[in-house]
């Protein structure tokens, strides 16, 4: 069994390493292999910048603690940092969700990064507005 498997995962991996090696156009994809890795890139610039943003977020949060003197009446780091952690198990759950449309087949990653990119986008809008709304 074992031999058997060898040759397959050296075929995989040349397939992997070739299409590794074609950037795709994102602008224009051709192939659904292509729309996967570019809904998967498109993610990871939203998440970059909702990474950004939430150095931003945090910072106010931490300032508006640090500008409470009654030590009861602090907080807000805390409760971003646990509104952040909520937003991201319904983020993850609903994006599995989302990818049930395509569920099993080809499309389905794209289904799946597709939503983890909007809703990253709409979570840095929430978070760009927090720290806006506290600037001094």
């Amino acid at each position: 069994m074992m031999k058997r498997l060898v040759p397959i995962v050296l075929v995989l991996m040349g397939c992997v390493t070739a299409s590794a090696q074609d950037e795709p156009n994102c602008a224009d994809p051709q192939a659904q292999i292509e729309l996967n890795l570019c809904a998967w890139r498109d993610f990871e610039n939203a998440d970059a910048e909702l990474n950004r943003v939430w150095k931003d977020a945090t910072a106010t949060a931490k300032a508006l603690d640090a500008d409470e003197p009654n030590k009861n009446l602090q907080g807000a780091a805390k409760a971003l940092l646990a509104g952040q952690r909520g937003w991201i198990a319904y983020r993850d759950g609903q994006c599995e969700l989302a990818g049930w449309e395509a569920h099993g087949g080809s499309a389905e990653p794209m289904m799946k990064s597709g939503c983890l990119a909007q809703l990253t986008r709409e979570r840095t809008k929430q978070l760009k507005e927090f720290a806006a709304g506290w600037e001094r």
